[in-house]
């Protein structure tokens, strides 16, 4: 995790402040893709909105590695929503934070860990299917319907218009067979929808025909983009809305770490440094 304090002098964000962050990343859904390279600490969280981001979403895998634990149940709600308020108060994009599944696994404790992500100043969310509960691979669909509505109940209490983005890991997981893979994410994406989801996420979907069909779903689809996926302006021609990275951008810089120091350790020389940001660029970011 960053050492970064977040300033006590800052001015912290007002309510009305946040209510147009949610209105912009709600906008920035339609009318061509949103691309979200992913931040997990303020350092990279300003980097990518240098780079022009309209928008930073966190990963949960690179926020787990930065603060020293695994992902997929690693991270606790406390450190992960004591990182999110970093980033925002480092930004001024709106910001949507992963919650893998909500850091609970009831509707009341998912409530209770959006609510703490609308006190940080994010203004979406990612809350996925997985796992299940007796070894299933995903939850029963009625049961994260149930949970995304907790989410949305608590955005309207707090008064925000909160973007859920629903994850489903059918592809990722690669759950049931594969010829009823399409038809069974559709009919988590009508639930989710129903439950007030805004946005169907569903990592691991490659194959442009299956892409079709998911936008032309009940909810605007975002993907996860790799390298040797389809480009951006590929999914963009499919009607994409939303294409997002995970944890790609983290683990490409914990590469550049290991490469790095095997390079120093070994034959002593520095090449895998030539591509680092400068220090002061990104020290005046952070100012």
């Amino acid at each position: 995790m960053s050492a970064t304090p977040v300033d006590p002098d800052a001015t912290p964000m007002t309510t009305s402040d946040q209510r147009e962050r949610a209105r912009v990343l709600r906008a920035l859904h339609s009318g061509g893709p949103l691309v979200l390279p992913n931040a997990w600490d303020p350092g990279s969280a300003v980097a990518i909105q240098a780079a022009g981001a309209r928008a930073i979403a966190t990963t949960s895998a690179g926020v787990s590695w930065g603060v020293g634990v695994a992902d997929a149940g690693g991270l606790t709600r406390a450190a992960a929503l004591d990182v999110l308020r970093r980033i925002v108060a480092a930004v001024s994009v709106p910001v949507t934070a992963d919650i893998e599944a909500g850091y609970g696994s009831t509707p009341d404790e998912v409530a209770e860990t959006v609510a703490g992500v609308l006190a940080a100043g994010a203004v979406g969310v990612n809350i996925e299917d997985s796992p299940g509960t007796g070894g299933e691979p995903l939850l029963d669909p009625d049961v994260q319907a149930a949970r995304l509505a907790a989410a949305r109940g608590a955005a309207v209490a707090a008064g925000v218009d909160l973007v859920v983005n629903a994850r489903t890991d059918t592809y990722l997981m690669g759950v049931g067979p594969a010829a009823e893979r399409l038809t069974a994410t559709l009919k988590r994406a009508e639930r989710y929808a129903e439950a007030g989801a805004d946005v169907l996420f569903v990592p691991g979907v490659v194959d442009p025909d299956v892409i079709r069909e998911l936008v032309a779903g009940p909810l605007p689809l975002n993907v996860m983009a790799h390298p040797g996926a389809l480009t951006v302006g590929e999914l963009a021609a499919l009607g994409v809305a939303r294409i997002s990275v995970g944890s790609a951008i983290a683990q490409a810089a914990y590469g550049v770490a290991g490469a790095a120091a095997r390079e120093l350790l070994g034959a002593g020389t520095y090449g895998s440094l030539e591509g680092a940001m400068e220090y002061g660029e990104l020290n005046d970011l952070l100012r």
